[in-house]
C-alpha cells in the first residue's frame, strides 16, 4: 500500500509530494491533465509574495509581518482566518531555500511597472519552470507520478481516507493530500453559484484564465460526503481580461493593466467604479467581480496616448482611433454617451503632481463615481479601447482546514486526509486577492500537508493490524 496519495498536478499538490517523500513517506501523485498541461493554474503565475524583514537577493527594503498581515486585511475585508494567515504569511519567508533545492530559479521583477520587487520573489521562467523544476525533483526523489489519472470518487470512511477511484481502479493509501483545485472550470457549478443579473446567465460570459481541468468534483465530494465547507461559492481570483481571449488557459498576458491609467465604462458608455481606489497589484483582481456585474459582462477600459509606456503591455492591442467618437463606433458603443462620459470626466479632473508609483492627488472633484488617484485628463489622441471580461483563476470555495492542513469533519480533524491549495485556499481568502498570495497559501499549506500526510502515514505504517483496527474504531 502506498503512504500518501496526492491528488492534483499543481504548486500545492507537488509540494505536498516533495515534502511527504522527504519525510520517508512513499508518495504517488495522480494528475488529472495530461502531461503537456499538468500543474493546473500554477504554470500561469509567475510570483511568490513573501514577508522578510531587511533586503534579501531578489527583494528589496523590507515586507514585514504586520504590514502583510494588514494588506491581506484590507482586501479580504475581514473575512479571514488569521491563525491560518498568519502561518502562511510566515512560512513565505522561510521557504524560498527549500524551492531553491528543488531546482526553482528567481529573478528581480520588472521595474517601473508593478511596483512589485519589495513584497513578491519573481520565479526565473515563471509557473512552468516552476512547475517543470518540482516535476523533475519529484521524479529523481521516487514519487510515483501518473496523468490522465482523473479520480472520480473518494472512499471515506467517518472522516478517514481509505481509497480513491480512478475510473474502475480503487487505489488504498494510508493518508491523502487533494489538491485538485477549485470548480472555475465547471460551468454548471459557475452558473449554479452566480445565478442570473438582470435577466443574464452571468457565468455564460465568464472566461477562465487557468486550466480546464479543475471542476471541483473532488470539492463537490467531500462537502457532499460531510467536510466541513468554507468561503462564498461566488468569490474568486476574478480579473478583468481582454474579451478577445481564450475560453481556457489564456494567463496573465490577457489581462489588462490600463485600469488605473484612464476610466472603465459599461456597454452603456458609462463609468461604474473608482479606477484609481489603490495600486494595481493590490486591487487587480476586483476588476473582473466589477464587470461581472456589469450588462453583459463587459466593460471597456478607456485611455489615451499619455498612458502608453505606463503599463504592461497586454498580448492583444488595444482598438486604436484618433478621436473619441472613432473609438465609440470601434467599440460599439454609443458616440454620444461615450465623449459625454469622457468630457464629464476631464472636467472633474484635479491634476496635481502625477506619479503613478504612489497614491498621488490627481484626483476628481464632484463627479460619481470618483476617481481617487492617478486622475487625468482623457484628451490626447491617439485613443486606445481595450474590450474586457471578467477572467476567473481559481474559486474560494473550499473546505475548513487547521494548522496542520487537515480537513475538518464537523469541527474535528480527519486524522489522515489533508488538503492544500485552491481547496482551502478560502479560509485565508475570504474575497479579494493580493498579487501572489495564491502561490503563498499553495506553498506554505502544501508543504504543511505533506508532512503531516508523512506523520500520519508512517505511523499507521509502524501500527499492527490489531492497532489499526482499534485506532480506525477510536476515530469512529
Amino acid at each position: 500500500m502506498i503512504d500518501v496519495l496526492v491528488i492534483g498536478g499543481g504548486n500545492a499538490a507537488l509540494c505536498a509530494a516533495l515534502m511527504a517523500r522527504e519525510a520517508g513517506a512513499t508518495v504517488l501523485l495522480l494528475e488529472a491533465a495530461p502531461k503537456e498541461w499538468r500543474g493546473g493554474n500554477s504554470p500561469h503565475t509567475r510570483n511568490l509574495r513573501c514577508m522578510h524583514d531587511a533586503p534579501q537577493d531578489v527583494l528589496t527594503e523590507a515586507y514585514p509581518e504586520e504590514e502583510y498581515w494588514q494588506d491581506l486585511l484590507k482586501v479580504t475585508g475581514g473575512i479571514t482566518d488569521e491563525r491560518l494567515a498568519r502561518i502562511a504569511i510566515r512560512e513565505s519567508s522561510t521557504c524560498r531555500d527549500w524551492m531553491r533545492r528543488h531546482g526553482v530559479h528567481f529573478q528581480p521583477s520588472l521595474s517601473g511597472t508593478l511596483h512589485l520587487s519589495r513584497t513578491n520573489a519573481f520565479f526565473m521562467g515563471g509557473g512552468k519552470a516552476l512547475v517543470n523544476a518540482y516535476y523533475r525533483s519529484a521524479e529523481a526523489m521516487g514519487v510515483q507520478i501518473r496523468y490522465d489519472a482523473k479520480v472520480d470518487a473518494l472512499e471515506l470512511r467517518d472522516g478517514r481516507f481509505i481509497a480513491a477511484r480512478v475510473g474502475d481502479e480503487r487505489i488504498e493509501a494510508r493518508a491523502c493530500v487533494v489538491a485538485s483545485g477549485g470548480f472555475e472550470s465547471n460551468r454548471d457549478w459557475l452558473r449554479e453559484a452566480w445565478g442570473q443579473i438582470n435577466g443574464e446567465w452571468v457565468a455564460e460570459n465568464f472566461l477562465i484564465r487557468g486550466t480546464r481541468y479543475n471542476m471541483g468534483e473532488l470539492l463537490r465530494a467531500l462537502i457532499d460526503a460531510g467536510a466541513d465547507a468554507i468561503g462564498d461559492p461566488t468569490q474568486c481570483h476574478a480579473v478583468a481580461i481582454d474579451a478577445r481571449a481564450p475560453l481556457y488557459d489564456g494567463g496573465i498576458c490577457t489581462r489588462v493593466d490600463a485600469v488605473s491609467l484612464g476610466i472603465v465604462v459599461n456597454r452603456m458608455a458609462k463609468r461604474f467604479y473608482d479606477e484609481g481606489e489603490d495600486f494595481w497589484p493590490k486591487r487587480y483582481a476586483i476588476w473582473g467581480r466589477l464587470v461581472a456585474q456589469q450588462p453583459g459582462q463587459t466593460g471597456y477600459s478607456v485611455i489615451d496616448a499619455k498612458a502608453i509606456g505606463r503599463f504592461m503591455p497586454p498580448v492583444f492591442p488595444g482598438v486604436r482611433a484618433d478621436s473619441l467618437a472613432e473609438l465609440a463606433r470601434k467599440l460599439d458603443l454609443d458616440e454620444q454617451v461615450l465623449v459625454r462620459t469622457v468630457d464629464e470626466f476631464n472636467a472633474a479632473c484635479r491634476v496635481g503632481h502625477f506619479d503613478h508609483a504612489v497614491l498621488d492627488d490627481c484626483h476628481t472633484e464632484g463627479i460619481e463615481p470618483a476617481k481617487t488617484h492617478w486622475a487625468r485628463p482623457i484628451d490626447t489622441p491617439p485613443f486606445y479601447g481595450y474590450p474586457l471580461k471578467p477572467g476567473i483563476t481559481f474559486t474560494y470555495l473550499g473546505v475548513k482546514v487547521d494548522e496542520h492542513a487537515a480537513v475538518h469533519f464537523g469541527g474535528a480533524p480527519s486524522p489522515n486526509l489533508f488538503t492544500a491549495g485552491e481547496m482551502m485556499a478560502g479560509n485565508v481568502l475570504g474575497k479579494g486577492y493580493l498579487a501572489g498570495i495564491g502561490m503563498t497559501i499553495g506553498t506554505a499549506f502544501g508543504r504543511i500537508a505533506g508532512t503531516s500526510a508523512a506523520r500520519a502515514a508512517l505511523v499507521s505504517r509502524a501500527m499492527t493490524p490489531t492497532q489499526t483496527r482499534e485506532s480506525h474504531r477510536a476515530v469512529a
